[in-house]
């Protein structure tokens, strides 16, 4: 019964936020380097605040990492509307990762361990952001990855309370219903795409540091794929990598191939589940160095190869 009144309640704010974001004109205005070609409505991702609040209210044992979502939704959110320094979000953004390493007791670790964890932290946080460029996209990746995070916790390795996952989920789902579609109702706009990350972040680190197994992080290994190489290919054609662009495989094959945005958002959370899937089997193996290989080297093959049949006749390294 709290799951359908949440849903329900999810879905009313929803609609209540889009009567909002009309009449102040919180829109996405499409450009050259967009992925869409309509004026839509920004900023639906604010749901997965409203699941942090949530949270929040339920679980004040979790205040800090709830808090950390908060600020860092409220400052994206912000950022959505009118574009702020960078220094002002990287300082939002150290704020709220560091409430989230407070409540994991990350800085009674060795002095370099939390130095890894914030850089993988606000890597993976601007990842996420980076990849939210179609429809369907980000609710798709998020609610694979959100439930693949719950079967372990259900059924393999309990490490946090099973509603904050699944409050997080039924909020992608009510953000999916209006995104997954040819002519999406709504974005989710930084707001979005950095608060679930947030939150994604902080339970891959729970898990982490609960089972000293850094395999969980292969979770995200298709997003880590598809960014990291991207970011090498833009650094080979001497690229301003902060700048916006469409190097992105999915980027290319929704843009330059045409292929309809919600397949391949359906690509990408098939492959991140199929990878997910391999992943529970591969629980208790002690030799995770032979499951990165497994899982990060097709990918890899696969990025390189496909990525110049996709560019076609344009050289893949000198291409812009």
């Amino acid at each position: 019964m709290l799951y359908f009144i949440v849903l329900v309640a999810f879905f009313i704010l929803m609609l209540l936020y889009f009567k909002i974001a009309e009449r102040y004109n919180i829109v996405d205005r499409p450009n050259e380097r967009s992925s869409h070609t309509v004026v839509t409505i920004r900023g639906g991702g604010i749901i997965f605040c409203a699941a942090s609040l949530l949270i929040l209210l339920l679980y004040p044992a979790y205040w800090l990492p709830a808090t950390g979502s908060l600020m860092i939704g409220a400052i994206s959110f912000i950022d959505d509307r009118i574009t702020l320094s960078n220094k002002i979000r990287l300082i939002v953004h150290f704020a709220s990762v560091t409430a989230m390493f407070l409540f994991l007791n990350i800085f009674h670790l060795s002095w370099y361990w939390p130095v890894i964890f914030y850089i993988l932290a606000i890597g993976i946080i601007n990842v996420y952001n980076f990849m939210d460029g179609i429809n369907g996209i980000t609710g798709v990746y998020t609610l694979v990855t959100l439930g693949a995070l719950q079967y372990i916790n259900l059924r393999v390795i309990p490490f946090t309370e099973a509603n904050m996952i699944w409050f997080l989920m039924l909020a992608s789902i009510v953000f999916l219903y209006f995104n997954f579609r040819t002519r999406a109702r709504c974005f989710a706009g930084d707001v979005g795409s950095i608060t679930i990350a947030f939150w994604l972040v902080f339970f891959l680190i729970k898990i982490i540091l609960q089972t000293n197994d850094w395999k969980y992080i292969l979770l995200l290994s298709v997003y880590g794929v598809d960014s990291v190489l991207t970011i090498i290919h833009r650094l080979i054609l001497k690229q301003n990598i902060f700048k916006a662009h469409r190097l992105h495989f999915y980027q290319l094959m929704a843009n330059e191939r045409k292929v309809p945005h919600l397949v391949v958002s359906a690509i990408y959370g098939i492959v991140q589940g199929i990878i997910n899937l391999f992943l529970v089997n591969q629980i208790g193996n002690v030799n995770s160095a032979i499951t990165f290989v497994v899982v990060l080297l097709p990918l890899v093959v696969i990025y390189i190869i496909v990525k110049r049949l996709m560019m076609g006749k344009r050289d893949a390294l000198s291409a812009a």
